[in-house]
Parts: structure tokens; sequence; C-alpha cells
């Protein structure tokens, strides 16, 4: 790894109160949710509400007005504006009932004060058993649900940025039922003070999937859209100048749903970082919190800043939770 990490008290002392800040109050907080009303877990698009990366997804992806680090245009395309390094990063996700979620994305400065970000989402299930009539295996099948973004960001100011991402959703569902379809995101970010970041996301304008199940089932075929629901967030990111951590928080309305996140990232030691958070803490909504943890390991070789990012969600209704594992560049 090229450095020292022997521990010392102080950094064992270090690591442990940043463990029990980011990790022991979570499940209790989780535990606290009240549940009524509806959710919006059966409408289009689910996975793509997922979150993508260790980073975001352990932080309970509350990144919206996140703008250090490694940043993502997923949660808020203005945040590449900020990025003065090219980035490469690769998300690996593990998921029971054989789902998949990984994500690839490339992001760029672009002088003096802009900066852009290609990214790839692939998600689905597979081993999904085919029978006919009689009860008797047939073929194997799996879905696929893919978006690929373009996101563009522009620092007009020192304190404000705003952005667009432009994508390109494309599920296969079946043979010949198939989807191609576009949407956009909007976002900006304003600085408050030093420590105060203050972020805003309209996500999934005109996104909607299309089907037309004429081709699979010939004249008793039809043709329908399932819109995906329209969501705003609000989001606050603190980072005070004499410690090493980011809490981050923000309110999310998806359709009639809304919801609060929140999470924090503490470095413990250099290159070392430990992170937790909570997502979907349901305020009308029949739907459990997902509390998170992860941690980050970066080095420094020659000219390249490889770092590898891992986290843990705690996914309710499922038999084991969610591991996603990252690999970031920096060149």
């Amino acid at each position: 790894m090229g450095k020292d990490f022997g521990v010392t008290m102080k950094t064992l002392s270090r690591i442990l109160i940043a463990i029990v800040l980011v990790s022991c109050g979570i499940p209790i907080i989780a535990l606290s949710q009240l549940e009524s009303g509806s959710s919006v877990s059966g409408l289009a698009g689910a996975p793509m509400r997922m979150g993508f990366g260790a980073r975001g997804m352990a932080m309970g992806n509350a990144m919206t007005a996140v703008i250090s680090g490694d940043v993502q245009s997923y949660y808020n395309p203005a945040s590449v504006s900020f990025e003065s390094e090219p980035i490469v990063v690769a998300t690996y996700g593990v998921l029971s009932l054989d789902r998949k979620l990984n994500y690839l994305s490339y992001t760029k400065s672009l002088k003096p004060n802009a900066g852009f970000s290609l990214s790839i989402i692939n998600a689905g299930v597979g081993n999904i058993d085919g029978r006919d009539r009689d009860g008797i295996h047939t073929e194997t099948y799996s879905t696929s649900e893919n978006a690929f973004l373009l996101s563009f960001g522009l620092k007009p100011t020192s304190k404000f940025a705003f952005g667009v991402t432009a994508k390109i959703l494309y599920y296969s569902l079946f043979e010949g039922i198939k989807s191609t379809t576009a949407g956009i995101d909007v976002g900006a970010i304003y600085l408050l003070s030093q420590e105060f970041t203050l972020g805003a996301v309209v996500q999934d304008i005109t996104a909607k999937y299309k089907w037309d199940t004429s081709k699979l089932y010939g004249t008793l075929g039809n043709s329908s859209s399932d819109n995906f629901p329209l969501r705003k967030r609000v989001g606050l990111s603190w980072m005070p100048n004499d410690y090493p951590i980011i809490f981050s928080g923000e309110f999310e309305s998806i359709g009639s749903a809304l919801y609060i996140r929140a999470g924090s990232e503490i470095k413990v030691y250099d290159g070392v970082h430990i992170r937790g958070g909570i997502d979907q803490i349901a305020m009308n909504a029949d739907l459990p919190a997902k509390p998170s943890v992860g941690i980050s390991v970066q080095t420094k070789m020659a000219n390249w800043t490889p770092s590898f990012d891992y986290a843990y969600v705690f996914e309710p209704y499922s038999p084991s939770g969610i591991h996603i594992l990252s690999l970031a560049l920096r060149f």
C-alpha cells in the first residue's frame, strides 16, 4: 500500500469512536419509523432508485449536497463541476434473490469551471424458472434494466453550480418485449458557507417505459406505458473546518411518498474512511428504513490514486443484506 498502517492507541480510539457514531445508533433509528400509507416500490424504475456506488449507499444515499471526494452525477449532475481530477468508478453489487445491480462511470473536469460524466447502470433479475401449463421446466429467463447517462455541470460562480443529465432507459423484459425511452434530471448546488452546502435535484422528468406486446401475443397484444414517479429532493451537507467529517441529510418527495435520509463519513486515518447512513425513512409510506455502513481504503501509486470502497445495506424483506463493492481510480 505504500504507507505504514500501524495502529496506535490514538488511532484505535478514533476508529472506535467513529464506529459508535456511524453504526451503533443506526438500527435504533430504523426501528423507530412509523409506517402508514403506501410506498412507491412497485412503480416503474424501482431498481434505479436503489442508489449506486459504495460511498453513496454507505451514506444512506444522502448525497444531493455532497461535493467532496468521489462524487457521482447520479445523485446530482451539478456536482460534477466540483470534480478536479478524472475519475473512473466501477461498482458490483451482491444481492439476494438472483438480482444484480452494477454501475460504471467516468467523470472529468472541463476547465475552468465545468465537468461532465458518462455512466451506465445495470440492474435485473436472473435464474427465473420458466414452466409450461403442465408445470414442466422450459427454460431459464432473465430481465435487464439499464440506463445510459450523460451529465454536464457548470459552475458560473464559486458558490453556485447547476447541471443536467440526459439518460436513455432500456429495459429487456421478455422475448420481444423491450422498451427504449429517455429521461432528464436537473440539479443545482449552492455553497452557503465554507462548511455548509445546499443541493436540489429533480429526477426522472419524462421518464417512463413503453410496452408493445403485439409481437408476443399478436392481435391480443396492446400498447401501454409505465411512468416513473417524479423525484424532487433537497439536501444539506456539513463539513466542519476543524474535523475530517461529513454529515449530510435530505428530504425527498417521490410521487406522493415523502422520505428523509441521512449519512456521515469520518476520516479515521490517512486514506481510511468509515461511513454510515440510513435511507428510506418513510414519513407517509408503509416502508421500513434501510440502514447502511461502509469503509473506504485509498492509497497513492505514482500518478494514480486507487481506492476500494465497501458498503453493506440492511435490506428489509430480503434473506440477506446488499454488499456493494466499488473500485475508484483517479489519474
